[in-house]
């Protein structure tokens, strides 16, 4: 009778934890991220100096890589086809690596360097990149008496975008390639195969460097694999974000050979689908070269990616050693890596990777990921089965009242799953509609208020109610709670099974959780401590702290890479992304926590400080404290292009139609209109309709680049003086025949500066069929306007194309296509005129505007 009395002592006994404690539990979990995994995350060497030299022979040392890149950066912008670029660049990087060989070891190694200048075309996005006279610095180190040809690529680019002297983006890089390259051949370095250092000359432009290196240089035939270095931030941890594909052998020798990691799948699979606006000479290797590699770039501080703020004092300076000495390791490894000798035989599927708060490795094949991950997730399914039936055994209760309880508990998580997404999604589409969108932009702390307590608050304020109402049943409190968690790990468990049938390699990341999960349920069951009121927390807690560690680890990588991102992306909602994502961890790294809140006294009060929390971050975001933008650390990013125009007839002699002249302004984010009360109120200024979209090529606007293209609609026109007309780009036909009845050949030229943008709209029932460039988007059927984006950097010859149209009638009246030609003079900030100049000022302390002269020229022909 005694022992019956204690069992329903137990199972009845609800009590609960006094609510002050809750303060404490919370704390433990921010103290936990901020005193370790956000240090975890910056942990970087110390910087190695000339003196360590001395001691440690053979050593990567940061110190001269700091000191060149100083060099380096003095310089200025180095944008192609400036003086900067083609001819002190340049020769910079020869004296530099002429000093190198004159410190080699000429006995082991063979030394080659070489300046390439080539031209060229090829199909990038839907634009043909035309590029024409460009500079690649070569460098080819073959040890003595090589018996193999076979070489590996290592790539990064001295160029930079107008007005930006590039020292992240990507002069750093490129000094740690020199200093690499230092060391290696100062040093006995056993090598198996020749390694050549690719300075690229053309990245910027976009990707020309490489495709012309890939495409035409001698040695590029020998190239087996390549590491790319790249930048989109300041310095920092260079995480590796694109691999092989499908040659896992060189994640092996990564893992193997990087002392401090920052890898992950995720970042992977999230680039290769288009989350990232950006690409790089990876692409070009890989498609053009038929090339495996590995991809990698510096990332923190994204806010001064390709702004004049980029600078050599904003780089941290163990950010030299560390990529240093990594890329040094690797570098060696796979100089002597026995796959580099035929890497086909080698490409055997993709690899799961990531690192664990940069502490270790994790790396193994997909096919082991996929046998690891269900696995997982039947021990999953039978744990819980085996803790349902243990659970009636101690309860005395029936199994099948137990599996009712166990699916009202988990349609209750489901729903508080879906309120919490549902919340997350209505906050980021509500803060877009208000224009209240990117409070976070430089104040990420506002990303908790925002997505993080809502999330919170969904996840826990069902389960507080239910668990309030329902004390009977004689279930214990702690029963329901595991219960609840259980659930939850079951919804992951289906999630994941059903991203394993779509070959999603992602799904490495629910198999964290629910694997802790899952031991921390085994523990209890081994010890009877599940049966406790409180003792089970133990196990759970502890098993907890990799997983939340890993998880806001993950996000906190996250924020640092895509945050500053959305300062230049204008077509997507940045909201959706930062709540949509921030959404998605909560709901692995919180729902085994956020229950835990029901073992206090007043848990729903406690919940539903969550959800005040959230409406006061939606009142702090309409205020000034959550303005997006500050100087010079967060700025909002602008073109803006002193342009004159010059429309033309369709008559036979080409007469003007009109002329204007203006400045093209384009936002980059999701705010256009941020600065119409500066630059309109009270001034002269006013924008311009959008009348001319229906019949001028790209509304009469002088697009610069392929990716203007997605933001033209948020772009205007504001009229203006006209700008120095010097640097004008002129056409003239060469050549008008009929090659059939239905036929006809157009022979163009078109010179100017030394960036251009040309499109071709066929009319009247004409299609272009044939064209001197790359037949590729004729093949493909793109749709007009075809787009041509044409640069030189030392051979200013006009660049003269044919055209042939077809018609399906003989009937040639009428004009055949309209053409526009964009000219750019991205360069000599000392051709811009004093009224332009005072147009710029208006733009506050907090925008950041990249300018120059433009022109619009378009014909009827």
């Amino acid at each position: 009778m005694n022992s019956k009395y204690e069992n329903m002592k137990i199972i009845y006994n609800r009590s609960k934890i006094g609510w002050y404690w809750a303060p404490l539990f919370v704390a433990f979990w921010f103290l936990l991220f901020y005193l370790v995994v956000v240090p975890s995350f910056h942990r970087m060497p110390p910087l190695k100096t000339l003196q360590d030299e001395l001691q440690q022979p053979g050593q990567f040392i940061g110190e001269r890589a700091e000191g060149t890149l100083l060099r380096l950066s003095k310089i200025g912008p180095k944008v192609v086809g400036s003086a900067a670029n083609e001819q002190v660049a340049v020769q910079f990087l020869l004296s530099e690596i002429s000093e190198i060989i004159d410190g080699a070891r000429t006995d082991l190694y063979d030394i080659e360097k070489d300046v390439q200048i080539a031209s060229g075309n090829y199909l990038l996005w839907s634009m043909v990149n035309v590029y024409q006279s460009i500079q690649n610095v070569v460098v080819k180190l073959s040890p003595k008496n090589a018996t193999s040809e076979a070489a590996l690529l290592i790539n990064s680019h001295f160029d930079s975008v107008p007005g930006s002297s590039g020292a992240g983006d990507s002069g750093m890089m490129c000094v740690i390639m020199l200093e690499v390259l230092r060391v290696i051949t100062k040093y006995e370095t056993p090598l198996t195969y020749t390694l050549i250092f690719l300075f690229n000359g053309a990245e910027e432009n976009p990707l020309q460097g490489s495709h012309a290196f890939i495409t035409q240089h001698p040695w590029a035939h020998n190239v087996r694999a390549v590491v790319n270095l790249d930048s989109a931030g300041s310095g920092g941890r260079e995480i590796l974000f694109q691999s092989g594909p499908d040659h896992p052998w060189l994640m092996k020798y990564y893992g193997n050979h990087i002392t401090h990691p920052f890898a992950s799948t995720i970042g992977e699979e999230l680039f290769q689908n288009g989350f990232i606006p950006s690409e790089t000479d990876y692409r070009i290797f890989r498609d053009y070269g038929k090339i495996p590699g590995l991809d990698m770039a510096h990332t923190s501080n994204g806010f001064v990616y390709h702004t004049k703020y980029d600078r050599f004092n904003l780089i941290p300076r163990r950010t030299y050693q560390l990529t240093g000495e990594n890329l040094l390791g690797l570098i060696k490894a796979l100089a002597n890596a026995p796959e580099l000798e035929d890497p086909a035989k080698y490409a055997e599927g993709h690899m799961i990777f990531f690192d664990v708060l940069g502490w270790f490795f994790v790396c193994y094949p997909d096919y082991v990921g996929v046998i690891i991950n269900i696995c997982i997730c039947v021990l999953v399914l039978i744990t819980i089965v085996a803790y349902i039936w243990s659970m009636a055994s101690n309860t005395g209760m029936f199994r099948r009242r137990i599996f009712a309880k166990f699916g009202i508990l988990a349609a209750l998580q489901l729903c508080g799953v879906c309120l919490s997404m549902g919340l997350a999604i209505c906050i980021a589409l509500f803060l877009d509609a208000v224009g209240l969108s990117m409070a976070w932009f430089s104040q990420t702390w506002m990303i908790f208020g925002l997505y993080f307590c809502p999330m919170f608050f969904g996840l826990g304020i069902l389960p507080a109610i239910y668990f309030s109402r329902t004390k009977e049943h004689g279930l214990p409190l702690a029963y329901g709670i595991q219960l609840l968690m259980h659930s939850h790990c079951l919804i992951l468990t289906v999630i994941t099974i059903i991203m394993i049938s779509f070959n999603i390699r992602s799904a490495f990341s629910l198999l964290i959780c629910i694997g802790f999960y899952t031991l921390s349920v085994l523990l209890n069951m081994a010890t009877c401590a599940h049966k406790t009121n409180f003792m089970w927390l133990i196990p759970h807690c502890l098993c907890q702290i990799l997983p939340f560690m890993f998880y806001t680890y993950c996000c906190y990588a996250f924020y640092v890479v895509f945050v500053p991102m959305q300062g230049r992306e204008s077509g997507s909602n940045p909201e959706i992304l930062i709540g949509g994502f921030t959404a998605l961890f909560c709901l692995l790294l919180s729902p085994f926590l956020i229950p835990l809140f029901c073992l206090f006294r007043k848990s729903k009060t406690i919940i539903s400080l969550f959800g005040i929390c959230t409406i006061l971050f939606i009142i702090l975001a309409a205020t000034p404290v959550a303005f997006p933008y500050v100087d010079k650390t967060a700025v909002q990013r602008f073109f803006a292009v002193h342009t004159t125009r010059t429309f033309h007839n369709a008559d036979a002699a080409s007469s003007v139609n009109h002329t204007d002249a203006g400045y093209y302004v384009m936002p980059m984010d999701r705010h256009p209109n941020s600065l119409d009360d500066i630059l309109f109120d009270g001034s002269n200024f006013t924008k311009a309709d959008r009348s001319a979209c229906e019949t001028e090529i790209m509304c009469g606007f002088p697009i610069y680049s392929s990716r203007w293209l997605k933001a033209i609609d948020n772009s205007y026109w504001v009229p203006g003086p006209e700008p120095n007309k010097d640097y004008l780009p002129t056409l003239r036909i060469i050549n008008k025949e009929s090659t059939s009845s239905t036929n006809v050949m157009f022979t163009l030229e078109v010179s100017g500066p030394d960036h251009a943008s040309i499109f071709i709209d066929p009319i009247n029932n004409a299609k272009l069929v044939d064209w001197t460039f790359t037949k590729e988007p004729l093949e493909k059927s793109l749709s007009p306007p075809h787009y041509v984006y044409w640069s030189y950097a030392l051979d200013p010859t006009p660049l003269r194309f044919n055209l042939e149209f077809e018609r399906e009638s003989t009937n040639w009246s009428g004009a055949t296509f309209k053409i526009a030609i964009m000219g750019h003079r991205i360069h000599d900030d000392m051709f811009i005129e004093e009224d332009f100049r005072e147009f710029l000022a208006r733009f506050p302390a907090w925008a950041h505007v990249n300018s120059w002269i433009g022109s619009y020229n378009s014909w009827q022909l």
